[in-house]
């Protein structure tokens, strides 16, 4: 089924472009301006898959279950510290991509099931990414507006970061966590196992370090992803050449994003902005520019959302602005195309091999989102 709405919304946004509805200038521009982006998914995500291979999360995963020794809460809190960080500062993208398959090893490494750790990264990859401008592509196109500095941002959202990670851990707890929901009082720590090959563990891990310091270091997140695949794709290509296939290119998410950056501005350009400016209205209500942003992020996906409805906010309205960023950043979690970071965990998920109830995710992702958007504004306006 996704794959046939990421086709379909590819040949819409081509035909588009072929009537006219969307000039050729425009296309060129908006293709151009995710050239980088497409970059980075499929960078990340060959960087990701070799290093499963190369058993790195494995290993990751099952010192952080023996570290938990047993007790579930210990292990939830372990989760979602772990989780949150590196979606503070890394991003969310990274979260989805690199602590998924960490997650998922963790299961079937201590015969935990799946959904609660998968679960959290997803929620938190959302959720957690308010504070610095590096967390989430959205917080980066809103710094161009807004005018502050790092600390300056992090300064506005510090309330509204903590807010948002506690009511996801709440929700996390009573429809994943809990004994109701997991079964077992305890789980078993797994034994501790030798890597297959060390030296493509150690080029994994080097790549994944790799990645972490250039981003750290400022620089672009594709030329980190591109040099971290690199990496490890030369120690694979030495070492196990037949690991190696076109198969971990994602292409689905290829088509889905060109068709996204191709449809969205379309609509833009024809009655979308004038549409925005009647939803968020104009007295300046930060719930409702938020609720409006959280709307459209589920629909469309949280990227062109932002940028649809921060053209029509006035540059001077810091708050609204900070308002949206809530919007698209905590609440795109009831469709499965509304963060990037999600259409990246789907992809993980189905490669391997992990169900996830649609209408369950729908349903709670809707509850969280919801609670979630109202106390996290409410944060804002009290100690932004």
């Amino acid at each position: 089924m996704l794959d046939l709405i990421r086709i379909g919304l590819l040949i819409l946004g081509l035909i588009f472009v072929a009537t006219g509805l969307l000039p050729w200038a425009d296309a060129v521009e908006s293709l151009a301006e995710i050239g980088p982006l497409l970059v980075f998914l499929v960078a990340i995500i060959v960087v990701a898959e070799l290093t499963k291979e190369a058993q790195v999360f494995d290993a990751i995963a099952a010192r952080m279950a023996v570290l938990g020794r047993g007790n579930y809460v210990a292990l939830f809190v372990l989760c979602t510290l772990f989780a949150s960080t590196v979606t503070i500062f890394l991003n969310l993208d990274t979260t989805a991509v690199l602590l998924t398959p960490v997650m998922l090893a963790l299961a079937a490494n201590s015969g935990i099931a799946a959904l609660p750790l998968a679960m959290t990264t997803i929620w938190l990859a959302n959720t957690a990414s308010l504070l610095l401008p590096v967390s989430n592509l959205t917080n980066l196109l809103g710094m161009k507006e807004l005018g502050l500095t790092a600390t300056g941002f992090a300064a506005r959202m510090w309330a509204p970061q903590l807010v948002s990670i506690a009511v996801t851990m709440a929700f996390l707890w009573v429809f994943f966590w809990r004994r109701g929901e997991r079964r077992d009082l305890r789980y078993t720590p797994p034994v501790l196992q030798p890597v297959a090959d060390r030296v493509l563990f150690g080029a994994a891990s080097a790549g994944c370090l790799l990645f972490v310091g250039l981003l750290l270091f400022g620089l672009h997140v594709a030329i980190a992803a591109t040099a971290a695949a690199v990496v490890v794709a030369g120690a694979f290509l030495l070492r196990a050449r037949e690991r190696l296939s076109w198969r971990l290119i994602p292409w689905q998410l290829v088509v889905f994003v060109t068709g996204l950056f191709l449809v969205v501005p379309t609509l833009s350009g024809n009655g979308l902005s004038a549409l925005m400016t009647w939803l968020i209205g104009a007295d300046g209500d930060p719930y409702r520019t938020a609720a409006v942003g959280a709307g459209l992020a589920n629909v469309i996906n949280n990227l062109p959302a932002f940028e649809a409805i921060e053209t029509v906010i006035p540059v001077a309205d810091q708050d609204r602005l900070l308002a949206l960023l809530v919007g698209t950043n905590v609440a795109p979690l009831v469709t499965p195309w509304a963060s990037l970071a999600t259409l990246l965990w789907f992809e993980s998920c189905r490669r391997h091999d992990v169900k996830v109830p649609m209408r369950r995710f729908v349903l709670t992702g809707a509850g969280l989102a919801a609670v979630g958007l109202v106390t996290t504004v409410w944060a804002l306006v009290q100690f932004g």
